[in-house]
């Protein structure tokens, strides 16, 4: 009885050892590729809060994208864009 009970315990030893070594070599699937994922966060060029892309309001002025975190700021960069155009 003692023999079997000795046997388990070090099947399931080498098995718990087999298993650590196993997990080492293989990425994490959770890990791998997170950096690409991240949302890019833009600061706003009127107030200075940074917005992610899907949640900013986005403005274009000569081609080129402004992202805003509200409608009132982009409003407010018309305005003074319109100052200074004048």
């Amino acid at each position: 009885m003692i023999r079997l009970i000795i046997w388990l315990l070090l099947i399931y030893i080498g098995y718990r050892i087999v298993m650590n070594l196993g997990s080492g070599k293989k990425p994490s699937a959770a890990n791998h590729g997170n950096t690409m994922d991240a949302a890019m966060t833009y600061r706003d060029p009127v107030c200075g809060m940074y917005v992610s892309e899907d949640d900013a309001v986005i403005g274009r002025l000569d081609g080129q994208r402004h992202y805003f975190c509200s409608m009132a700021c982009l409003e407010k960069y018309r305005e003074q864009l319109d100052h200074t155009a004048t």
